[in-house]
C-alpha cells in the first residue's frame, strides 16, 4: 500500500503543471576609461559620495551612516532613483585611497549593481577606470540594467571626463541645456 501511494504522490508531483518560468537572473558588465586634468592624488578625492556633488549634476546623496569622514568603508547613503524607481540605496564596499579604488553596492527591490572606479597616474592626468556590474533580481530588474547599461555608456563615460573636467578648470558644475 505505501508503495502504491508513493509512486501515486511521485506521479502527480511529476504531472504537475512545470510551464511555470524560473526566473533567470542576467549580468551584465562594461567598463571605459576617461582621463582627469588632474595629479592622483586629486582626482581620486573626487569619486567619494560628497565630493561627487561638486561636479555631477543633479547629484545629491543624502548619508544614512558614516564614521565621520567625507568617505569611509561601509558608509552609506541614498539617492533619487530613476525610470520609475524611488530611491537607491548605496554602500561604499570597498575604499582604499592608497590604490586609489573605491566600489560602491547600489540595490534597489529588482535589481543590484556594482560600481568599481581605479585611478591611475598618466604623465600629468590621472586614468580613470569605471566598471559597472548589473545583476538583475527579477525579469523588470533584469530589463532595467539593459537600459541602465546603454544610457550609461553611451558616451563610453566621455561626459563624466567633460564634467570633471570643467569642474577642475572653473570650479562650477557642467550643466545640461
Amino acid at each position: 500500500m505505501r508503495f502504491k501511494i508513493l509512486t501515486l504522490l511521485l506521479m502527480t508531483l511529476v504531472s504537475c503543471d512545470t510551464d511555470e518560468k524560473v526566473f533567470q537572473s542576467e549580468r551584465m558588465e562594461r567598463s571605459a576609461t576617461f582621463f582627469v586634468n588632474q595629479p592622483v592624488e586629486q582626482a581620486f578625492t573626487l569619486f567619494g559620495p560628497n565630493r561627487e556633488k561638486e561636479w555631477a549634476e543633479g547629484w545629491n546623496p543624502v548619508v544614512l551612516f558614516s564614521n565621520g569622514n567625507d568617505v569611509d568603508e561601509h558608509m552609506i547613503f541614498q539617492t533619487s532613483g530613476r525610470e520609475g524607481e524611488s530611491k537607491y540605496t548605496w554602500a561604499v564596499t570597498q575604499y582604499q585611497p592608497e590604490l586609489y579604488l573605491i566600489e560602491y553596492t547600489v540595490f534597489t527591490e529588482e535589481r543590484v549593481w556594482f560600481i568599481r572606479v581605479v585611478c591611475v597616474q598618466d604623465e600629468i592626468k590621472t586614468a580613470v577606470t569605471v566598471t559597472y556590474t548589473y545583476t538583475g533580481l527579477t525579469e523588470t530588474g533584469n530589463r532595467r540594467n539593459k537600459v541602465a547599461i546603454e544610457k550609461m555608456f553611451a558616451h563610453e563615460l566621455k561626459d563624466w571626463e567633460a564634467a570633471i573636467n570643467y569642474y577642475i578648470e572653473t570650479g562650477k558644475q557642467l550643466t545640461s541645456l
